[in-house]
């Protein structure tokens, strides 16, 4: 069988990894980092820059990248960067080929297959956008995995024969899950998840770059429309700020000037750890409601849960520790590293797939995170109405799962009926998700109440097919969710793969040098004259090294560049980040 690998395609951060002889173990990208920023640019030769050097563009040229995308995936939303308009999955595509590259790098092989995660409370939108960025860099997608369940897998995989339940919280850059998951006898099964695709770390960095700008008479809506560089440097130090106060009481943040640069002389803000928790205590309570949903739906108390772990680098702050000790009056564990876990999990489920020894006696479940059902009409004093939500297979029903449901004519000769589907919690169907449409004809004449049963089959990837059955002659329709669904149809999935191989990538060996020449374009920026002036020789000597194609200068060039940049840079690139899961 192929190798199989597992990713965390993270809203701030991704990473890959696969299961070794020792166990699943993480790859490093070409800079010899864990982890990739999930961030694209394209610099001003038209090639496309992924990771770090995406990353440091943004700073400098916010125009001509793009970062959090993730939260975008399964929605018609669109960016242009250079000469070229991306969508989610297109972009998304991107870090997962970079990822692919790096794996294939450190086998020496073709990587072919992925198992790929995705947050718990993903609808089937951006689930199937996910599968579709995945074929777009030329990976089979053999499995969506639920991020908390990846966690939960990494924490419970090599302690197989324990039994426990275990709640997981996973804070990432930009989504938050809960999952409550049972351990026992080889099986890890999920027993109930919930959360939020719209909170996570990046939150709380942009309250806190909100709140300073305000403190110096500014708006951060009105500023980011004006001047794009300013928040961009401003949202780096307050992200730089945000990992300080996690380890001191208060800390200086500086303000950039219109055209992004800061100096001796800018403007700066004291904030402390106090006015930090005040100020972003609102984000904080978001993940109550989520995690009082899922132990609800999983009939679990406080008092039978074994272990509370943490997930995702946003949970290394304190203020998000504090609560989550005060609400389940336990301290929470991280024996893993909260932005590798995901991917080390991902990994062991890929292990599964290949038949790897060490996980042969896992078997792992999970669940449906939202009830999906049609729109269905009752009569009101009288009145028809059509609005309402009957659900067929409730959330947090184990998957995969097929459920079927009997609806009837309203109307006498009536020959077919409208198949609305929903993916929501609400009694409305407006006040849910629609997911997609079809009509089942063929229903014989007759008096009212000809019947038709509606079955749901959801597969452990979250995608959904439906089908139709008319009774009376066995007649069926069948209808997988793609009509309406937001995204690509295979046909385009086919044009985007074409587009994004005719696009120009940096090869995977330049990615060290295009690295340090956007983290030097950075900080040239901050830098006084004298020194701007080395560091502009020093940049110019690495370029001409690199279009002359000469190893030796490359290398000089370089090593001297680098020195340089490690003397003068703030910024510790080797700091615990807070991205996503």
């Amino acid at each position: 069988m192929d190798r199989i690998i597992g990713i965390d395609l993270g809203t701030t951060f991704s990473a890959v990894a696969y299961m070794s002889d020792e166990g699943a173990q993480l790859i490093p990208n070409a800079l010899g980092d864990a982890l990739t920023p999930s961030v694209v640019g394209i610099d001003a030769d038209g090639r496309i820059l992924v990771g770090r050097s995406a990353k440091e563009l943004q700073v400098t040229q916010p125009d001509r990248s793009i970062g959090v995308f993730k939260r975008y995936m399964g929605t018609d939303w669109k960016i242009e960067l250079g000469q070229h308009s991306f969508t989610p999955e297109k972009l998304s595509s991107l870090v997962l080929k970079s990822l692919k590259q790096d794996a294939e790098a450190h086998f020496g092989e073709p990587v072919q297959s992925a198992v790929i995660t995705v947050p718990a409370y993903f609808n089937e939108h951006q689930r199937k956008a996910t599968i579709r960025a995945g074929e777009i860099a030329g990976l089979k997608v053999q499995r969506i995995l639920n991020e908390p369940t990846a966690a939960a897998i990494a924490y419970g995989w090599h302690s197989a024969d324990e039994e426990k339940i275990i709640v997981v919280l996973d804070l990432g850059g930009g989504t938050f899950d809960v999952s409550v998951v049972e351990l026992f006898e080889g099986t890890l099964e999920v027993r109930a998840s919930s959360g939020e695709t719209f909170l996570g770390g990046e939150d709380f960095t942009s309250t806190l770059a909100a709140r300073v700008l305000e403190q110096h008479g500014m708006v951060f809506e009105q500023t980011e429309t004006r001047h794009p560089q300013l928040i961009s440097r401003l949202r780096q130090e307050c992200e730089q700020a945000k990992r300080r106060l996690s380890k001191q009481e208060e800390t200086i943040i500086r303000v950039p000037n219109e055209k992004g640069e800061l100096s001796e002389n800018s403007r700066a803000s004291t904030v402390t750890r106090e006015q930090f928790q005040k100020w972003t205590n609102h984000i904080l309570n978001r993940i109550e409601m989520p995690i009082r949903r899922a132990l609800g739906d999983a009939k679990v108390k406080l008092g039978d849960i074994d272990e509370l772990i943490l997930v995702g680098g946003a949970t290394r702050m304190p203020i998000v520790i504090e609560r989550a000790t005060e609400l389940f009056g336990r301290s929470p564990k991280s024996r893993l590293n909260p932005d590798e876990v995901v991917a080390l999990g991902a990994a062991v489920q890929a292990g599964l797939f290949a038949r790897d020894k060490s996980v042969e006696d896992l078997v792992v479940t999970d669940v449906s995170p939202f009830t999906l059902g049609i729109a269905t009409s009752r009569e009101l004093a009288g009145e028809l109405q059509t609005n309402f939500f009957m659900p067929i297979i409730n959330r947090n029903t184990p998957i995969p799962t097929s459920r079927v449901d009997r609806v009837s004519t309203l109307h006498a000769n009536q020959t077919s009926i409208d198949v609305k589907i929903y993916q929501g919690e609400g009694r409305k169907i407006e006040d849910n998700l629609f997911l997609g449409e079809f009509k089942a004809s063929g229903i014989p004449r007759g008096a009212a109440g000809q019947e038709v049963d509606i079955r749901f089959t959801y597969d452990l990837n979250g995608v959904l097919e439906v089908e139709a059955t008319i009774v009376a002659t066995k007649k069926r329709i069948t209808h997988v969710i793609t009509r309406h669904a937001k995204g690509l149809s295979a046909s385009e999935v086919t044009q985007a793969v074409a587009e994004m191989a005719a696009l120009k990538t940096h090869p995977r060996d330049e990615a060290v040098n295009r690295f340090l020449i956007r983290r030097a374009e950075r900080l040239y920026q901050e830098l006084p004259l004298t020194e701007r002036r080395i560091l502009d020789n020093m940049i110019v000597g690495l370029e001409e090294a690199l279009e002359l194609r000469d190893p030796a200068a490359i290398e000089s060039n370089r090593t001297a560049l680098e020195s340089f940049l490690n003397h003068f840079d703030t910024e510790d690139h080797n700091e615990e980040t807070y991205g996503d899961d």
